[in-house]
């Protein structure tokens, strides 16, 4: 899903209770990591949840999975993983997250623990991707 869609699906609702609701929702549609996935590894350090972030190359992309313990975060997790994942590392590094943000209404709707819980994880997104490029 890209931005746009995500910019279209987010004005079908009135107002923010339905789209924390549709976040939520977004969340539930991750598919599962394995248990072994859920170790310090993948932590994503910086989240008040517990948020565990997966990258992986497939070609010249970094495809990325991600799972956390808290209902909304998961659902940021999903919004993080439609702006990045299955996109070249210089593609993930030209990616504005921080406008993404803003445009969707997230800044202004989020506690600023979340908000720093949604910056933690581009940052930890940014690494791998600037790390893929050196390899």
């Amino acid at each position: 899903m890209s931005l746009e869609s995500l910019l279209d699906d987010f004005s079908l609702f009135d107002d923010w209770e339905d789209r924390y609701r549709y976040i939520i929702e977004l969340g539930g549609n991750l598919a599962p990591l394995s248990e072994a996935e859920h170790s310090d590894t993948h932590k994503v350090p910086g989240c008040v949840s517990q948020v565990w972030l997966v990258s992986e190359l497939h070609g010249d992309k970094l495809v990325f999975r991600g799972d956390s313990d808290a209902h909304i975060v998961r659902g940021l997790v999903a919004i993080v993983l439609d702006l990045f994942s299955n996109k070249t590392a210089a593609d993930i590094l030209d990616v504005d997250a921080k406008g993404a943000f803003e445009q969707l209404g997230l800044s202004e709707h989020l506690t600023p623990q979340r908000s720093n819980g949604f910056q933690a994880m581009v940052q930890r997104i940014r690494k791998d991707a600037a790390a893929a490029l050196v390899d």
